[in-house]
C-alpha cells in the first residue's frame, strides 16, 4: 500500500516505475512524468478529503490542466521508486497553480523532473470557467 506524506504544505506520493512506463532504452518515457504528476494531484485532493467524482456530482465542477511547464533533469529507470510532490503556489477564484517534482527517493538533490501546473476549475456541464468550491479553497494551504 502506498502511503502519502505531507511535509510543510508539500504533499508527497510514492510511485514505482513499471515496465510499461519505459521506452526501448529502459528509461521513463517523457510523457509519463505527466501521468505521475496527475496521480499525485489526485491523491493530494483525496488526502484533503475531496474525491473528483464527488466534486463533479455534488458541486458540478471538474478540473482541467490549463498549462504545464516541465524541466527534465535526469532520467528515471524501470523499477525505480519515485516520490512525486504537489505544492500549492497560488490560489485564484477559478484556478490553482501547483509546483510538482518527481524525485528518485528522498531529498531535493535527487530531482528528476520539475514542473509548474496551472489547473482550471470548470463547470462540468458547460466547460466554462467556474469558481472553485469554497470548501476546497479553505483546505488548500497557501495564498
Amino acid at each position: 500500500m502506498q502511503i502519502p506524506v505531507t511535509i510543510v504544505n508539500v504533499f508527497v506520493w510514492p510511485v514505482r516505475v513499471y515496465y510499461e512506463d519505459t521506452d526501448a532504452g529502459g528509461i521513463v518515457y517523457y510523457a509519463n512524468y505527466l501521468k505521475f504528476m496527475e496521480r499525485a494531484r489526485t491523491e493530494w485532493l483525496r488526502a484533503l478529503g475531496f474525491e473528483q467524482d464527488r466534486l463533479r456530482e455534488r458541486e458540478g465542477v471538474i478540473f482541467a490542466v490549463r498549462s504545464v511547464c516541465l524541466d527534465f533533469i535526469k532520467p528515471a529507470r524501470f523499477n525505480d521508486l519515485l516520490d512525486v510532490t504537489v505544492q500549492p503556489v497560488r490560489k485564484r477564484p477559478a484556478s490553482l497553480v501547483l509546483d510538482q517534482e518527481v524525485r528518485a527517493g528522498r531529498g531535493p538533490s535527487r530531482s528528476l523532473c520539475r514542473g509548474r501546473v496551472r489547473i482550471a476549475c470548470l463547470d462540468a456541464r458547460t466547460l466554462n470557467p467556474r469558481a472553485l468550491p469554497r470548501s476546497l479553497l479553505l483546505e488548500i494551504p497557501g495564498e
